[in-house]
């Protein structure tokens, strides 16, 4: 049945194209390689345009690193890479760093980007991508998830620039202010322990005043 099919096939492009089936073929062949390279070259506009400034983007030299000293978790945040005109940072045990030269792995849609603008020590320790390991908090690990951290920071001192570090915050506990509660107590009691002294002392010598008088 498919030797008959091809035997009409033969004879229908013979027949209408004058032209023997393997001719036929290698010109329709030619025809749609030619289709696909004038597409390719006279593509849409804004095909074009796009591909040229992606090309631009990656071409484009980074800016320096900017130092930005000692800042919180919250500021941080800012350079998550969902702004393009700052830069892309990361932390790690507290000390921040460029990553913008690595912003297809740390920016968005980037197999790391949920790391960018946090401190994420713990999460690199112990390679997990749930949000709850997005802390610098690395109190539980176990020594090789240590292991592997120190392992990432040595990585990230040899390859990134250090722009800062994260400000720790001290949390005031209830005892604190106690403490300085009874200490304001035990200072405005001096006094009080004190005025009795003076009083005394004046009075003693208010006495020896009135026995020197009776004498004379």
């Amino acid at each position: 049945m498919a030797l008959q099919l091809w035997e009409t096939l033969k004879e229908v492009i013979t027949a209408y194209t004058g032209l023997s089936p393997a001719t036929f073929f290698t010109v329709l062949a030619l025809l749609v390689a030619i289709y696909y390279l004038v597409t390719g070259l006279f593509g849409s506009s804004d095909d074009r345009h796009q591909h040229t400034r992606n090309f631009e983007e990656q071409m484009e030299p980074l800016p320096p690193p900017v130092q930005l000293g000692e800042i919180t978790e919250e500021e941080l945040k800012q350079y998550d890479g969902s702004d393009s005109k700052k830069p892309l940072l990361m932390a790690i045990k507290g000390q921040i760093y460029d990553v913008s030269l690595s912003r297809m792995f740390y920016g968005p849609g980037g197999p790391y980007a949920l790391f960018a603008g946090k401190d994420a020590s713990k999460a690199l320790a112990k390679m997990s991508f749930e949000e709850k390991d997005l802390t610098g908090d690395i109190s539980g690990l176990g020594p090789f998830e240590l292991e592997a951290l120190q392992d990432w920071e040595y990585k990230f001192m040899s390859k990134y620039v250090k722009v800062g570090t994260i400000k720790k915050t001290v949390p005031v506990t209830e005892g604190d202010g106690n403490g300085e509660a009874s200490g304001a107590t035990e200072s405005d009691a001096k006094p009080a322990e004190d005025g009795p002294s003076q009083s005394a002392v004046a009075g003693t010598e208010e006495k020896s005043s009135a026995a020197d008088a009776k004498e004379e």
